[in-house]
């Protein structure tokens, strides 16, 4: 391919029709590699996932194009929380269509995220590979990157749930009926409890971070409320289950699910988490039974759940492994100084 074919630019929210359905094209090719079992996304999901961005995440995005087929043949964007924490960091992808990799246009577009973190005083990136798309592995060693957590993405399929296990870990679960309750949210949280979810989202940080140099995030009741314009207005459907002390009131732990109608048989088990003092009481397998119990009887389109989990994450694995989950995808973690991709863009011009 000749230089002057290949135009990169920004894409913009307010981009065309034409243009975002070029970049639905894109992403779905991408997508294919990676779930080669799945539906594309529609064309109106990628329009409103971009449109719906929370705002404080500063996101930015360029398209390499190739002009003689209008196409879109990479894309490249930045992610820059402005939040109180990780003022250090910020998060990248870079994705490159098969027939197009080996060409220069990585460095190419690491050359903008690079130029951005620079401005931004950002001296730490960190972005994810997997291991269906080998290129992406590669590419972090070249520039100098290192490996900062090991996860998988698992997957149950419902035909080899443990049903009987369901029925055990529910009726094991009455134990706790005289000091616990459980709790269902279908869809948006609810305002008057929005300040205890936001704490109770910080059961995040309670997941392993490897080598990450990272730090907890608290994210408050608007950022919460944010993210929720985004899940919803790309037609994802949320459940979330709770438990809660009857003796103080707060919330002692949580699981959410996220299903989209447009690909009915996929399910993505999203976080579980326990706060530390009321773990060893059988609250995570109790939340875990009650969704699974409520998906089998309310979703029966569902043939596949998924969920991510870091290899490190014993107790969670421990959970899934007994329920059927097994190991369908892995995915690196990758930190990398601004320095070091630097040097590399200065000694591969």
């Amino acid at each position: 391919m000749r230089d002057h074919e290949i135009f990169i630019s920004p894409f913009e929210k307010d981009s065309s029709q034409i243009e975002y359905a070029a970049l639905n094209q894109h992403t779905n090719r991408i997508r294919l590699e990676r779930l080669p079992d799945d539906p594309p996304v529609p064309l109106d999901e990628t329009i409103q996932n971009l449109r719906s961005i929370p705002p404080f995440a500063d996101f930015k995005l360029w398209a390499a194009w190739n002009l003689e087929r209008n196409e879109i043949i990479a894309l490249a964007n930045i992610v820059i929380l402005r939040v109180e924490e990780n003022k250090h960091l910020a998060q990248f992808d870079i994705t490159v269509l098969p027939e197009y990799r080996r060409r220069g246009l990585g460095c190419q577009l690491m050359g903008l995220i690079a130029e951005v973190s620079h401005k931004e005083n950002r001296r730490l990136l960190m972005t994810n590979t997997v291991d269906r798309v080998s290129g992406g592995a590669a590419f972090m060693t070249h520039i100098g990157a290192q490996k900062g957590l090991e996860a998988h993405t698992n997957q149950l399929r419902i035909i080899d749930l443990n049903r009987d296990l369901i029925v055990d870990w529910l009726t094991s679960s009455q134990a706790n009926l005289t000091d616990f309750e459980l709790g269902f949210w279908d869809g948006a949280y609810p305002e008057e409890k929005l300040m205890a979810i936001a704490e109770l989202n910080d059961l995040t940080n309670q997941q392993p971070y490897g080598d990450l140099e990272i730090e907890d995030m608290h994210m408050n009741p608007e950022q919460l409320r944010q993210m929720e314009t985004n899940i919803f207005a790309r037609g994802n459907q949320r459940w979330t289950f709770f438990i809660t002390d009857l003796v103080t009131g707060k919330f002692a732990g949580y699981t959410e699910t996220v299903w989209n109608p447009s690909r009915p048989e996929v399910l993505r088990q999203d976080m579980t988490g326990v706060f530390p003092q009321y773990r060893n009481k059988g609250l995570g397998r109790w939340l875990k039974a009650a969704m699974l119990k409520k998906v089998l009887l309310e979703r029966p389109q569902v043939k596949y759940i998924r969920t991510g989990n870091a290899d490190s994450n014993a107790a969670m694995l421990k959970i899934n492994t007994d329920l059927g989950f097994k190991a369908y995808m892995a995915e690196t973690l990758w930190q990398v100084q601004l320095q070091k991709i630097l040097g590399y863009l200065q000694s591969h011009p």
